[in-house]
């Protein structure tokens, strides 16, 4: 559906301005109009890294007057593959400083502000009242849900969007017009039921190709040209190269958006999405061992059988020395339970110890009352007792 523009006009443009905007000027569609709103625009973008990084950098390109960036992590090595807003040269450095110094490369005829916070139930209201529009390019489900929850009550439409390996999403949410992110995914998942990208991997490229479809989305709603993905999912499969659009319909009983809302106000998110379910948070208590303590196991020779529960992309970038992969979905399914020995003790472990504490409920309910897993996974034994290892 075609719907108004979100913003009004800026009273002119400058020399400077035609100059750098002229490929958009000479667009009808577009035209002075349409680039003195996207000039007036205020657009706040959550998140500098997979899907922020071309987010940002063609949001500053295409003249976007005041753009934000909400950011509290750091630059590490293993995101230079597909946060090309970052170089080499940022690793270690604030993200959000990194991603602005771009921009401003980019187009320094814009203002950038710098949010270097972590997004949560306390902040996220009177941040997003400072802006028109919210790019969300979080990588979790309880920032996701934040997001979507703070732009109904705000009465603000965001531009979603979503990425694993070779997949990606993108959407449009706007209570006012259409459905909202709860419509499409009134509960999320179980407890570690979606692999992070951390733990499953993305293709690169994959983050251009849906950031891109978010920066098109957002200048669309922007200056109220087209028809914005409002009621609609894109689903695009980076290996067959299909892109398809699927209707998402309003809920009429979704719980934030719908006719009689039940969520009216922010709520816990970590608590309603869980990082580990219930199940395994009771199952670790007091069966969690730190890296040094399961290299002093080794150490002691105590008969331990140690279990990488991850998958066999990741054994194959580093493991622990000693240990047995058996995927946590084997474990899970009970396929594997019977090949545990009964005789040691069972040493669990995955990337940063999601993952294993899971695999660590499972087996204390077949028995294996002793079994613990390792808190911070082979990102600890990596960081605290072999540096030498890979990290990823």
């Amino acid at each position: 559906m075609s719907l108004p523009p979100l913003v009004d006009p800026a009273e002119s443009l400058t020399v400077d301005e035609v100059r750098r905007y002229s490929r958009h000027l000479i667009i009808p569609d577009v035209a002075m109009t349409g680039q003195k709103r996207l000039k007036n625009a205020k657009v706040l973008c959550v998140g500098a890294g997979g899907l922020g990084s071309p987010a940002l950098m063609y949001l500053a390109a295409a003249g976007v007057g005041t753009l934000g960036i909400v950011e509290f992590d750091t630059v590490d090595e293993s995101n230079l593959q597909r946060q090309i807003i970052h170089g080499q040269s940022d690793v270690g450095r604030p993200k959000a400083e990194s991603a602005a110094e771009s921009v401003r490369n980019i187009n320094p005829l814009i203002q950038v502000n710098i949010h270097e916070l972590r997004l949560d139930a306390s902040n996220v209201m009177d941040l997003f009242s400072q802006y028109d529009l919210i790019v969300d390019g979080t990588d979790n489900f309880a920032t996701r849900y934040l997001v979507n929850d703070a732009c109904v009550l705000l009465g603000k439409p965001y531009i979603w969007g979503s990425i694993y390996r070779f997949d990606g999403q993108a959407s449009v949410f706007w209570a006012e017009y259409g459905p909202c992110y709860r419509c499409l995914y009134p509960e999320p998942p179980p407890p570690g039921m979606v692999p992070s990208c951390a733990e499953g991997g993305v293709l690169g490229v994959l983050c251009a190709s849906i950031g891109s479809i978010q920066v098109n989305e957002a200048i669309k709603v922007l200056t109220g040209i087209g028809e914005p993905l409002v009621g609609s999912l894109m689903v695009y499969d980076a290996l067959e190269m299909n892109y398809r659009k699927i209707k998402v319909r309003k809920d009429p009983n979704c719980a934030v958006c719908g006719e009689h809302p039940t969520v009216t106000e922010l709520i816990d998110y970590e608590a309603f999405c869980g990082v580990v379910s219930e199940e395994a948070q009771q199952a670790a208590i007091g069966s969690t061992i730190t890296a040094s303590e399961l290299k002093d196991l080794i150490d002691s020779e105590k008969p331990i059988y140690l279990v990488d529960v991850r998958e066999p992309a990741e054994w194959e970038i580093v493991s622990i020395p000693g240990a047995t992969l058996i995927p946590k979905d084997e474990i899970l399914r009970g396929d594997a339970l019977a090949s545990l020995p009964q005789d040691k003790q069972i040493v669990m472990y995955c990337k940063t110890g999601a993952r294993s504490a899971e695999t660590l409920a499972a087996v204390k309910n077949a028995g294996f009352s002793d079994a613990v897993h390792v808190q911070g996974g082979v990102t600890a034994w990596v960081n605290q007792i072999d540096p030498s290892l890979p990290s990823y």
